[in-house]
């Protein structure tokens, strides 16, 4: 609902099939000025049964390469890891998931 509220240019969602609420499609168009420009970017969100407490997963089905997109297409970024602190040190926890972010939240940091 929120989505229809505030669109985000160049971007749709829906669900995958009206059974499943927790398996979105993604459609991005390429933004202008980039390497993707003119571009249709489709993409899944799959949420998990513990969201808002867990983050969702975004996966590109579109080939296309980014430093932020492994290979098979699985986004790596901070807001979409679970809320804890970094074994590693990279990432302060407040950069990572939290319950407050939005479908919006994400596309907009992709």
């Amino acid at each position: 609902m929120e989505l229809r509220k505030n669109p985000v240019d160049g971007f749709s969602a829906g669900l995958k099939d009206d059974s499943n609420v927790f398996e979105w499609e993604i459609m991005i168009i390429g933004p202008n000025d980039t390497l993707y420009e003119g571009g249709v970017l489709r993409a899944e969100l799959i949420f998990p049964e513990e969201y808002p407490l867990q983050p969702p997963t975004m996966r590109f089905k579109s080939p296309m390469w980014h430093p932020n997109i492994y290979p098979d297409g699985t986004v790596c970024i901070s807001i979409l890891h679970a809320p804890r602190e970094d074994e590693f040190g990279y990432e302060d926890a407040g950069e990572r998931w939290l319950p407050v972010h939005t479908v919006e939240s994400i596309v907009r940091r992709c």
